[in-house]
């Protein structure tokens, strides 16, 4: 028998017909469940192009025992059969098998996807796996679709796309925990006169590091094709142990030229509404699932999104608010701290029930190249404050002035033979220029409803894992 071509369950379910019923069709995927009784085995398979399985109905008379007894959950297989009309409520349609091939053979005895129900604790355990479960399958593929918006969005403005360097010579964020690059002998490093590290022997010639951000450069991109944006890896060498941190995550940059904060904030506000749009309108499938599965609320509360503007106000306000809300918070609220997961929260979920934008920020508290206001104290940054999340993107205007930038960077104690270049911006050809990041990851985070951001990323590093 000639097989037809492969078609994918996600196509089958989503686009046959009637017209399409009694055609000889040609299925490949993974057991998910096998049933029946001594004369038909129903098998559910799954691809991973959508969440629901396709019924393989098979009567046990037109098959070799061996091979049906080998059908087990987890074996991959190929199905020839006719696409009918399904009796049952679960699906369109079913296929009535004519032949199946063996493709991969699962033990059953050690097979550890076998049960449901597993922990997500569990599936971290075995990260090379988990992407078989629903769970992990739905995510997978809202991950790519917000990818995929993410270009498509910036695209469709007129913005380029710019590969910053994941080695680099500088810390965009002041942050100090980076992972180092080297071609070094690590137990025997070659050394200076005074005994140090000596770095101008080394690959590059310098120091280096893995990248916290991309900003730096891109502001350089913008600075001459108007509207970029990066979209790339990102490290942090924090021992942090929490739901909300990862060593290795994505980090989406758009950087400007010409955009004030308060364009900037429109476009922050615009972004996120298309991301989510986008999501509720060609992931629905996948939302639905994880809405049942894990969080009730998940799909009302994306939708309440869209359908709010975003409450701006600035930190001094914000500050004033958290200390007369009356509310028994575990870090303290004064102006200059910064705020917590827990500030953040109760502006969004209980004093304005929406996302709020924060502007005008300490400048104590925040990055050198942000633009630093007349009153001396705070700088044009902006955060925007999602429900469940708490801060979801982190942006400002840059500062385009040469001296203030300058007088910055030496209070700052920032060794001005690492920034130069930055530096050189300023000198030639200035302009009022803005840009923001957004954690990609803890975009996905918010579309799932997930709560542990090591289960939004297919291979999460942590401290002490890197696994897989």
């Amino acid at each position: 028998m000639e097989k037809p071509k492969r078609t994918v369950i996600r196509k089958l379910l989503k686009e046959s017909g009637r017209e399409q019923f009694g055609q000889l069709v040609h299925v490949k995927g993974w057991v998910r469940t096998k049933r029946g009784n001594k004369n038909i085995a129903f098998i559910a398979v799954n691809d991973g192009t959508i969440i629901h399985n396709i019924q393989v109905v098979a009567e046990v008379r037109n098959f070799d025992e061996n091979l049906l007894k080998q059908i087990n959950t987890g074996a991959c297989i190929a199905v020839t059969g006719t696409l009918v009309e399904s009796p049952g409520q679960e699906q369109p349609v079913e296929i009535q098998a004519v032949e199946i091939e063996m493709l991969g053979f699962a033990d059953p005895e050690t097979f550890p996807l076998q049960k449901k129900g597993h922990s997500l604790e569990f599936l971290r355990e075995i990260a090379h796996l988990r992407p078989r479960t629903n769970t992990f399958g739905a995510i997978l593929r809202i991950r790519h679709a917000m990818a995929f918006a993410i270009h498509k969005f910036f695209n469709d403005i007129g913005f380029y796309y710019i590969h910053s360097p994941i080695i680099t010579g500088s810390d965009a964020e002041g942050a100090g925990a980076m992972f180092h690059v080297t071609a070094m002998d690590i137990d025997n490093p070659p050394r200076t006169t005074e005994g140090k590290v000596d770095y101008t022997q080394d690959f590059f010639g310098k120091e280096t590091n893995l990248t916290v951000s991309g900003q730096l450069e891109a502001e350089l991109a913008a600075l001459a094709l108007s509207g970029v944006y990066t979209f790339g890896p990102t490290f942090r060498a924090e021992n942090s142990n929490t739901p909300r941190h990862l060593a290795e995550f994505w980090m989406i940059e758009p950087e400007m030229a010409f955009y004030d904060i308060r364009d900037n904030m429109d476009l922050a506000e615009e972004f996120l509404k298309y991301l989510i749009r986008y999501a509720l309108d060609h992931c629905m499938d996948d939302l639905e699932f994880l809405n049942k599965m894990y969080d009730n609320e998940l799909i009302d509360r994306l939708k309440q999104i869209l359908d709010n503007p975003f409450e701006r106000l600035s930190y001094t306000k914000a500050i004033e608010i958290l200390m007369a809300s009356g509310q028994d918070f575990e870090f303290p609220v004064d102006w200059g701290l910064d705020l917590q997961s827990e500030h953040e929260r109760y502006l969004v979920e209980k004093h304005f029930g929406k996302p709020v934008i924060l502007t005008d920020y300490p400048k104590e508290i925040k990055a050198f190249y942000m633009k630093q206001n007349e009153d001396g104290k705070t700088v044009r940054a902006m955060d925007v404050l999602f429900p469940k999340i708490g801060e979801i993107i982190g942006g400002s205007q840059r500062e385009e002035v040469y001296d203030r930038l300058l007088q910055r960077i030496h209070e700052l104690g920032i060794p001005e033979k690492d920034v130069w270049w930055y530096l050189e911006t300023r000198k030639y050809g200035t302009t009022v220029h803005s840009g923001f990041g957004l954690g990609f990851e803890r975009l996905v985070l918010f579309v799932t409803g997930m709560s542990n951001i090591r289960d939004v990323i297919p291979f999460p590093r942590t401290p002490q894992n890197a696994e897989f």
